[in-house]
């Protein structure tokens, strides 16, 4: 019963703050060559069931929050665009313990050059890792389920730098084709710890080593973030990368990050997120995530968007 109470108390907490918070402001600034923006949300479930329930179920407790963070300069043919998207959440399910539903950390900055009004020459770095532990759930002989590790906070973190040309046919999609584009790939201690992903070699990082490094390599990033309708936003990054000396289809990567945000009023959004990944260093399947939510959402940013 104290647990429930505590819950309670949090959603009324998030109601209160919510009554109190606008939901979005934009203050135009033409004063200054850069373009920010600033979102960030909280998505709480939860479900709690009598002793007697019939219907069954298990008592559990969750969220998910979320960040973006942009920051855009642009002055003549010279732009340098810069974000970080943080995405977490985790789930407390009765007789199961705390477990993590979603883990995010994408760091990119890029420098471009105008080439003319839709391409850019650009370099570039980004990041892509997590936030906390990732665990295997399997069931032991006696039919007891374990958790083997699979990942840890920042490792793996996959660190990429790119040179190439952006295409950027309008101003909510963008896409970069880059013919160089080294990958590391670090993994901390490495010492078999990932076995549940491989004996060998998690991630493509040799057992006993810190970090791989692909120094040829091809990679293409589009991304879309655009309002498709009233009150309602689509954001989709898709990133391909492929090593010159692995060619093969089965071997080259893919990933999609996709969040689709309607908002219901002022405070209150719904929120269908999913990640799709496919690397043949993590699993020779398709690994996939998704998540439905509802909760609150604040955003800022100085600049009108353009119709």
């Amino acid at each position: 019963m104290k647990s429930l109470y505590f819950r309670l108390a949090i959603v009324a907490i998030m109601l209160v703050a919510g009554q109190n918070a606008h939901g979005q402001v934009v203050r135009i600034d033409s004063t200054t060559n850069w373009k920010k923006s600033f979102k960030a949300g909280l998505n709480i479930n939860q479900a709690t069931f009598s002793g007697n329930w019939k219907g069954g179920g298990i008592n559990s407790f969750g969220f998910n929050a979320l960040m973006n963070f942009k920051a855009n300069y642009k002055n003549g043919r010279t732009s340098w665009d810069n974000e970080i998207d943080l995405l977490y959440g985790m789930v407390n399910n009765e007789g199961q313990g705390v477990r993590k539903t979603m883990d995010r950390i994408f760091i990119d900055s890029k420098y471009g050059r105008g080439l003319g009004e839709k391409w850019d020459m650009f370099v570039a770095m980004n990041i892509n890792t997590q936030f906390a532990k990732g665990y295997k759930y399997v069931k032991d002989v006696n039919g007891v389920e374990q958790g083997l590790l699979i990942s840890d906070s920042f490792s793996p973190m996959f660190v990429t730098l790119s040179l190439g040309a952006e295409w950027k046919p309008v101003s909510y999609f963008k896409m970069r084709f880059s013919p160089i584009a080294p990958r590391a790939t670090f993994l901390s201690n490495n010492d078999g710890r990932y076995s549940a992903v491989d004996p060998a070699a998690p991630y493509g990082v040799t057992v006993g080593k810190p970090e791989r490094f692909e120094w040829y390599a091809f990679q293409i990033m589009a991304d879309l973030d655009k309002d498709i309708a009233t009150n309602m936003n689509l954001k989709v990054r898709y990133i391909l990368f492929a090593n010159y000396q692995t060619p093969e289809i089965n071997k080259v990567d893919h990933r999609v990050d996709l969040n689709l945000t309607a908002k219901v009023n002022k405070y209150v959004n719904v929120s269908l997120g999913g990640i799709f990944i496919y690397d043949y260093d993590q699993d020779a399947s398709p690994q996939y995530s998704q998540a439905l939510s509802l909760g609150v959402l604040y955003t800022f940013q100085n600049f009108a968007e353009k119709k």
